[in-house]
């Protein structure tokens, strides 16, 4: 469907152990959306690097250019995101792994590129367009000193959007790929003929929110019609902190939303992030939505 709507890109997350997403093997997932469209970008919007690596990381990625040469985005993170169990599982001292997350971003290049004394196969000379992803403004420092280009995850993480993208841009070096700074901000997307209607869709998002916050993560829920309206002042607030950058409404609303965003952020491109209990009414809101952008 993002192909068929001329969408350039699709970015799937890595998230371990969490009920509610199954994001747990990135590259294989990536492979199947790979092979099943023609045209469109995939990439990891991001690879937790402290989880893995480098040299695993070239392999898979080195992989999947060889299977879609000139389509694969690699999005590289720190956030561990994990638990002592979970760092048991993974066989990672994964605070001292996301220390060391600098490094691993330069010797996962050099793997690619060549140079080592071990070359990964396939992957020396893949060529994945590599992003920095970052909540913070560590990762806006990190991708303007390695000359790369940089996504904010503003859609669940706002506060310090302005303040990383402004840090970026003012310390960006250039770089063989890159001699200009690149941002990409990402917003919620949910959209319906009626704004009544957007709004009970973004409720199974408002609600996983809500459950992550108070520390009971769950699987998507059906949408409850006036939803937010039903909680505490309290869980509102913080909802409408977290959606700070979100378009939700008619497709007029949601056109609105999002050019008002872009002109406030510069951003070269803007990615969507949508959780929907019912995939009809994705698709519905994402066809809604593209259509008014495109007027």
């Amino acid at each position: 469907v993002a192909e068929r709507l001329g969408l350039k890109r699709f970015w799937v997350a890595e998230h371990h152990a969490m009920d509610g997403i199954a994001g747990g093997a990135t590259s294989v997932v990536l492979a199947h959306i790979g092979n099943a469209t023609s045209t469109i970008r995939i990439g990891s919007g991001g690879i937790m690097l402290p989880n893995h690596t480098p040299f695993q990381i070239a392999e898979q990625f080195g992989t999947l250019d060889a299977l879609f040469p000139g389509r694969v985005d690699l999005g590289l993170g720190r956030a561990p995101g994990a638990g002592p169990e979970l760092q048991r599982a993974l066989r990672k001292d994964l605070h001292r792994a996301a220390e060391m997350f600098p490094q691993d971003v330069a010797e996962l290049q050099a793997l690619m590129r060549g140079g080592t004394p071990i070359s990964p196969t396939p992957g020396l000379g893949a060529r994945p367009e590599f992003w920095m992803l970052g909540s913070s403004l560590f990762g806006a420092r990190l991708a303007a000193k390695l000359g790369m280009p940089y996504a904010f995850a503003s859609h669940f993480a706002p506060d310090q959007l302005d303040a990383a993208l402004a840090i970026y841009r003012q310390n960006f070096e250039p770089s063989d790929d890159h001699p200009a700074p690149r941002v990409m901000a990402a917003m919620n997307l949910f959209c319906a003929a009626s704004e009544e209607e957007a709004h009970t869709l973004a409720s199974s998002q408002m609600q996983a929110f809500v459950a992550l916050r108070t520390g009971k993560p769950m699987k998507l829920q059906p949408p409850i019609a006036g939803y937010r309206d039903s909680l505490p002042a309290q869980a509102q607030a913080m909802l409408a902190h977290i959606g700070q950058a979100s378009a939700v409404g008619t497709p007029d609303q949601v056109a609105a939303a999002v050019r008002e965003f872009t002109q406030r952020t510069q951003a070269d491109e803007i990615i969507f992030a949508g959780p929907t209990f019912d995939p009809a009414a994705r698709i519905a809101s994402l066809e809604l939505a593209m259509a008014a952008l495109a007027d």
